[in-house]
């Protein structure tokens, strides 16, 4: 599994592991029912504790984007459309928060912003 850990981080390196993970499910890099390596597995490849990778296993699975059987291993979960477009939206959503934190700094009215957004949106269509 190609997952990168920053230990300088601020972020603790379970969520590291729960969002780089969640992102690869939500995007369909990882399939419905394939099996994910096994904690010790993670660990080792990653040089970290058994007990960060569980609590991030635990924490995917408490979220519902993962399943896992005692005895046989942790599998990616199926996936509700409407959960993954959600955790989309919710991303695009801090975007654009950070988008209009930088306007004010900037001194930009919510016009200015706003028609700013405007231009922008107008080169993708």
């Amino acid at each position: 599994m190609n997952l990168i850990i920053n230990n300088s981080s601020m972020t603790p390196i379970y969520e590291q592991i729960v969002m780089q993970m969640k992102d690869k499910i939500i995007s369909g890099q990882l399939k419905p029912d394939v099996m994910l390596p096994s904690v010790r597995t993670l660990s080792k490849d990653l040089r970290i504790s058994a007990l960060t990778v569980k609590k991030a296993y635990d924490a995917m699975e408490q979220e519902g984007y993962i399943v896992t059987v005692h005895g046989k291993g942790s599998f990616v979960a199926n996936i509700n459309p409407n959960i993954a477009m959600e955790e989309k939206q919710k991303e695009v959503e801090k975007l654009f928060e950070q988008g209009i934190r930088k306007a004010r700094e900037c001194g930009m009215s919510n016009e200015d912003t706003q028609n700013l957004f405007e231009v922008v949106l107008s080169d993708f269509q």
